[in-house]
């Protein structure tokens, strides 16, 4: 089974690596959100050209984070399908019944410049460190345990539901199954479904037992030991400074 490799290139060494985890995500987070409220297209490409900085800094090679894109690339296409369309504005084309407005391409485009910052942010934010480390660390900011836990579990876990989900097609197919838009399609894969969660729920209780058994108690224990340095504050103070004047721009601009 072959899982996202999330930190793959956590082991590079870059500014971005060497930052404290909790700094860096307090700050990246206020860069994301100044990102995501950018009132005009001139502000959010000015977002777009700093996270793109980002990833370049964080040395994380664009190929990985175009192969990651493309289902961003999927969700901005829809609006730049649709808004046009039913936007209304200054038209400036018109093919038979269909109008496409100004208004809403530059709405689509605005959506588009916010969607690709923020996802792209998310590489330098996450990507520079193990995984491990980023939910040490939010723990460390004092997010609620049992919601750390959450998110540990559900990315080590969802990739096992799945593959067991492939597993039970394949044992179907390999019985004479073939999907089509049928009745008995239907009825095949609703039970497979339901069988999957009975596995699931099987599941959990043995990974209970077992973590009982190991002393678990319901407390999330890590080994990860962060140190704050100067330089971990100076990094900070620059992209909070520079989040801060993205949002103000967005007022004057």
């Amino acid at each position: 089974m072959h899982l996202p490799e999330i930190d793959k290139y956590a082991h590079l060494d870059s500014p971005l690596h060497s930052w404290d985890p909790r700094v860096k995500i307090v700050s990246l987070f206020c860069l994301i959100l100044s990102m995501v409220l950018a009132s005009n297209l001139l502000v959010a490409g000015l977002g777009l050209m700093l996270a793109v900085a980002l990833v370049f800094l964080s040395r994380i090679p664009f190929g990985f984070v175009f192969l990651h894109l493309r289902w961003v690339m999927l969700f901005v296409l829809l609006f730049f399908i649709i808004m046009p369309l039913t936007v209304s504005g200054e038209e400036i084309a018109r093919f038979h019944f269909l109008s496409i407005s100004r208004r809403g391409l530059e709405l689509a485009s605005l959506i588009g410049l916010r969607a690709f910052s923020a996802v792209l942010l998310v590489f330098p934010m996450i990507g520079t460190m193990k995984f491990s480390s980023t939910t040490a660390a939010l723990q460390r900011l004092k997010l609620p345990n049992k919601l750390v836990q959450m998110i540990i579990f559900t990315y080590r876990y969802i990739f096992v539901a799945l593959d067991e989900m492939g597993r039970m097609f394949m044992a179907a197919r390999a019985r004479g199954f073939r999907s089509g838009t049928n009745l008995h399609t239907l009825k095949t894969v609703g039970n497979l479904i339901g069988m999957l969660f009975v596995r699931s729920y099987e599941r959990t209780e043995h990974i209970h037992r077992a973590m009982v058994s190991r002393g678990y108690d319901g407390t999330l224990r890590v080994l990860d030991e962060f140190a704050l340095a100067k330089k971990d504050f100076l990094k900070a103070a620059l992209v909070v400074a520079l989040a801060l004047g993205l949002y103000f721009a967005g007022w004057t601009l």
